[in-house]
């Protein structure tokens, strides 16, 4: 007996199963986050042509690239050669080592408002350099370096210690940081207020640039930078595990008292190192990894990427605002992350996009 056709001659719509549907979804998501690392690139790539091109005297962006592969000897080429790539460049790494660290921070603490100097680190660095100033007379950037790099790992060891260490909360590792940072802030304002030319000196330093930087300091934490970001992105499965709580992570195979203690040590690297460079530099490492969370998720996986990509984007367009806000003048970038991380942070918090960790 032959079966009746359907009313309109159709066959039924076949829905497809749910397996098929989720597998639909993440490749969408995955695109759409793929999307979002190729457009930080080429926001990157835009904002470091804009550092290179503009400033007190404006370059083309022909001259510009004539500077960087056929030199000709013209002051344009010292110009970009000699001043603005080292900027720029020592602004990517910072700006990247920053985000990262930022990123790290928040997923292990499960804080919103963690940042990089939680753990002592810009404190420590800069209780070293004032330090090296006012007890051993140093007066060279180089010479800052390795006290603010021994400074930042000094205070980063004893709020690991304070918080206890592989078994420290992430309760605990926010009291232990905010009781350093207020111990070595302490110091740090009484030394200046005794001795004024080593506060006159200290401003330079703890304002936070890019101007007046030679690229030999960049070479020099280049391999610091390279294995705290590599660590940190090593760390991404285990911390996504952690954020989960403990109990989870160790269900999943996770070992939450290595993850900790290796992520403090990338902070570390990471922080010590962009802040010995350019002196401490606020609102990056809180700011960035908000801002990218609704378009990354909260899977460290996606969202560390994402950070090492916006947070230079960030740091050198701040950098780039602040030399044609008041020619021919300059604002150093530390004053105009402050001040722009600052408004759109409150723009999200008033959106409500801060998301929950």
């Amino acid at each position: 007996m032959l079966s009746r056709p359907s009313p309109r001659g159709r066959a039924p719509a076949v829905r497809p199963a749910p397996g098929q549907e989720e597998g639909r979804s993440r490749r969408s998501t995955a695109a759409a986050r793929g999307g979002g690392l190729l457009l930080g690139v080429a926001l990157l790539a835009a904002v470091i042509l804009a550092g290179l091109a503009i400033g007190t005297k404006q370059i083309p962006a022909d001259q510009v690239w004539s500077a960087l592969f056929h030199p000709s000897g013209t002051a344009n080429d010292a110009i970009v050669q000699r001043l603005r790539l080292p900027r720029a460049l020592i602004g990517v790494a910072a700006g990247a080592a920053l985000g990262l660290a930022g990123a790290v921070m928040q997923t292990l603490t499960r804080n919103p408002l963690a940042d990089p100097g939680l753990l002592g680190v810009n404190a420590g660095a800069s209780a070293a350099v004032v330090t090296a100033i006012s007890v051993f007379g140093m007066t060279s950037f180089t010479g800052y370096l390795w006290f603010a790099l021994a400074g930042a790992a000094v205070a980063a060891t004893l709020v690991n210690a304070l918080g206890g260490s592989r078994s420290a909360t992430p309760v605990r590792l926010a009291l232990a940081g905010t009781a350093v940072n207020a111990a070595l802030f302490g110091y740090i304002n009484g030394l200046q207020l005794l001795d004024l030319g080593t506060l006159d000196s200290m401003r330079h330093w703890s304002i936070g640039t890019l101007a007046g930087r030679e690229l030999g300091l960049l070479v020099t934490v280049l391999p610091l930078l390279a294995a705290g970001g590599l660590l940190a992105l090593a760390l991404a499965r285990p911390l996504g595990a952690l954020a989960l709580g403990e109990e989870a992570a160790r269900g999943l195979g996770a070992r939450p008292g290595r993850t900790r203690a290796l992520s403090i040590v990338a902070i570390t690297l990471l922080c010590g190192a962009a802040t010995a460079v350019c002196g401490p530099i606020s609102f990056v490492g809180l700011l960035v990894p908000h801002a990218v969370r609704p378009f990354s998720g909260p899977d460290p996986r996606w969202l560390l990427p994402y950070c090492a990509l916006y947070a230079p984007v960030l740091l050198l367009g701040s950098d780039v605002i602040g030399r044609v806000v008041i020619p021919p003048y300059e604002i150093e970038v530390g004053i105009v992350t402050a001040f722009i991380g600052g408004l759109i942070f409150i723009n999200l918090v008033r959106q409500r996009r801060v998301a929950r960790l």
